[in-house]
């Protein structure tokens, strides 16, 4: 029988320890030996990073016992931490972030000396390089404060010397140094501030020497364009992934700087690159290309100019990492969609039969069988309860359309009473050059199941509709964003989706900042936001933060002392009088990126000034949190937070705690 209860007050069956059991999976991923070696976050083991391989009919096997933590801190958002080369797994261990070489049965060597300080060194993207070492990106720390680094691109041999050598260091940032074919030369990829890697970025080739690398050649990138990924084709030639038309195109470029587009399409076929070693493309031999649209598989062939879809079920391919890897015509990736986790897959495309179509167009071949090889890290829930994401685009304020994902409410336990309207979340990713994707997430279903709509908007600013759809943003954080997400609330509330009394606007990091910041801004819509590890005062950030995004606000909020002023009137912290509605705040106590210091600085002028609001900070969590028992207690937190402000009593949820 169906029960009657008003929306927000349903009881469900995913609870909050399942959603934090499923909020870890596979992560990267490499072909090699015949099997599908990949990273596997696990909550339930504090967060730690497993290595696990398989291979079609076989079950899937750790490679490294508990105690070993496959995660790196190059960045802080870490990059690839493992290769396998010559029959042994190479990766970095979180604990004390050396390489090691793991032999099936024996202790793990390592490869690097022992820092100096703690952390001190870190060691990201391990690659083959010959058969007697890895090259790799290395991070220094070269004093106090958290900008004080120094990378270079080394060689680390795998006898267990420890003997490190400098390969390059050409830029402030790189990424990917490979080899070519022949060993003669090596390609990578380099930036330097105030860029980020999706703003600027240069492919580099230079001779190898006995010394390391020889002086760089420019070949693809600058100061707007951004390459994303590349592959050696040939001695003579790279594969890159990059956008000087705006949008990010597969190219084939000569050693002598000449470039050809191998399939020109108004579609992102790359990404944002966020983590070293993301893979967005893949080649399969004989002029064809696996890559990623939309976050779909399709292939390249480049002799037509074509892209044509390959027809998966699952279906979503690019929006849960982009680590493509293929070996003989097979090809391994992590596939998810709205009802499916995601899983570690492969499927052979060297016999499909995948006729020429119009770039841009859908189809061709018919289904291809995906072989899943990992297996969730939570029990399924009933699909009934599962919300089904519609995909919709809302006007913004110059008439811009805005992508968003809609959830409403789903669970066949309960009808709300006639006339009632569901409490909306509006769902704020970070980056804020990240993207909402339609790939099932459990603690969405969290929300759905109890009677909350959701809705995810990709705001002005996000990565997939190319680049001027992200530079919107560009001098405009606080503001394009703040406006888009409003507008998407709005638009649902008028339509007669929403609520309009009861919309709540929640994300993490950069999505942490738009919650406050829309909280903050005159005339706000929502009855109350909650933050996760955000950024609240934008006039300390290029100290606080780590180096990566040091300079990012920038290019977000305009060059520094020219623009001071505008730090100032856009930070939450500056302007607590500002803040219309309550506010939940959630932080990592070891965060580097958005540190506590930013979530602490607006509870203290917070108090006493008749704003509810709670602040829960989390011992041992970094950006992001990954501990199962932390991941169930936010989402307890926020269910309870959202009945005491919206005025309905969540059932078994124990009541927070507000101050005001």
């Amino acid at each position: 029988m169906t029960t009657i209860a008003p929306y927000g007050t349903w009881e469900s069956p995913i609870t909050a320890e399942l959603a934090a059991a499923a909020d870890g999976g596979p992560m990267w991923l490499q072909l090699a030996e015949g099997r599908v070696w990949w990273a596997e976050a696990r909550p339930a083991e504090d967060g730690r990073v497993a290595i696990v391989r398989a291979a079609p009919g076989e079950p899937p096997t750790d490679v490294l016992p508990p105690g070993w933590n496959a995660r790196n801190r190059v960045h802080e958002y870490g990059g690839r931490p493992f290769t396998v080369a010559g029959g042994a797994l190479v990766f970095t261990n979180w604990d004390d972030q050396r390489l090691y070489r793991a032999v099936d049965g024996a202790a793990p060597l390592p490869l690097t000396p022992e820092p100096q300080r703690p952390h001190g060194l870190r060691y990201a993207e391990p690659t083959a390089a010959g058969g007697a070492e890895v090259w790799c990106v290395r991070e220094t720390m070269t004093g106090d404060a958290p900008t004080d680094v120094r990378r270079e691109l080394v060689a680390v041999p795998l006898d267990g010397s420890c003997g490190v050598r400098v390969l390059a260091a050409s830029h402030h940032f790189m990424t990917a140094p490979r080899p070519s074919p022949d060993g003669r030369r090596a390609a990578w990829i380099g930036w330097d501030h105030p860029a980020m890697p999706w703003d600027g970025t240069r492919l580099c080739v230079a001779e190898v020497t006995p010394d390391g690398f020889g002086e760089p050649t420019v070949l693809a990138g600058g100061a707007g364009e951004a390459v994303c990924q590349f592959e050696w084709d040939g001695p003579d030639a790279l594969l890159a992934m990059t956008d000087p038309s705006g949008w990010w195109n597969l190219h084939r470029v000569s050693l002598d700087g000449s470039s050809r587009n191998l399939a020109p399409v108004a579609e992102e076929l790359g990404g944002a690159l966020w983590r070293l070693g993301q893979r967005w493309f893949a080649p399969l031999g004989g002029g064809r290309h696996a890559v990623l649209r939309s976050g779909r598989l399709a292939v390249l062939d480049e002799a037509d100019g074509t892209v044509t879809d390959v027809p998966t079920d699952p279906d979503l391919w690019g929006f849960w990492g982009a680590t493509l890897h293929a070996e003989d015509g097979r090809l391994a990736g992590i596939v998810a969609g709205p009802l499916h986790e995601p899983t570690v897959a492969m499927v052979d495309l060297s016999t499909m039969d995948a006729p020429a179509a119009p770039a841009g167009s859908a189809g061709g071949g018919g289904s291809v069988s995906v072989v899943e090889l990992s297996v969730p890290t939570a029990e399924p829930p009933d699909p009934a309860l599962l919300p089904r994401p519609v995909e919709r685009t809302f006007p913004a304020e110059d008439g811009t359309p805005i992508p968003a994902y809609v959830y409403p409410p789903a669970n066949p336990a309960y009808q709300a009473p006639d006339g009632d309207r569901p409490p909306y979340l509006v769902h704020v990713h970070g980056g804020p050059t990240g993207r909402n994707t339609p790939v099932l997430d459990l603690e969405i279903a969290f929300f759905t199941s109890r009677g909350f709509g959701v809705v995810a908007p990709n705001y002005g600013g996000s990565t997939g509709y190319g680049r001027a759809y992200r530079e919107r943003l560009r001098e405009q954080w606080g503001v394009v964003d703040v406006e888009d997400c409003v507008a998407v609330a709005r638009a649902l509330a008028a339509a007669g989706t929403a609520d309009p009394a009861r919309l709540v606007i929640r994300g993490g990091s950069a999505g942490g900042w738009t919650t406050a910041a829309s909280l903050a801004t005159e005339g706000s819509i929502y009855r109350c936001g909650m933050a996760q590890f955000p950024i609240l005062d934008l006039t300390t950030w290029e100290v606080e933060t780590h180096d990566f995004e040091s300079r990012y606000l920038h290019s977000l909020i305009g060059p520094l002392p020219q623009t001071h002023d505008r730090y100032v009137e856009r930070s939450p912290v500056s302007h607590p009088e500002r803040l219309s509605a309550p506010i939940l705040l959630m932080q990592g106590l070891d965060d580097q990126i958005c540190p506590p210091a930013q979530a602490e600085r607006l509870v203290a002028v917070l108090a006493g000034s008749g704003i509810r609001h709670a602040y829960l900070a989390f011992d041992g969590e970094q950006h992001g949190f990954r501990k199962a028992e932390t991941i169930a207690t936010a989402l307890h937190a926020e269910l309870s937070f959202y009945g005491q402000v919206l005025g309905f009593d969540p059932p078994g949820v124990k009541p927070l705690r507000l101050s005001c």
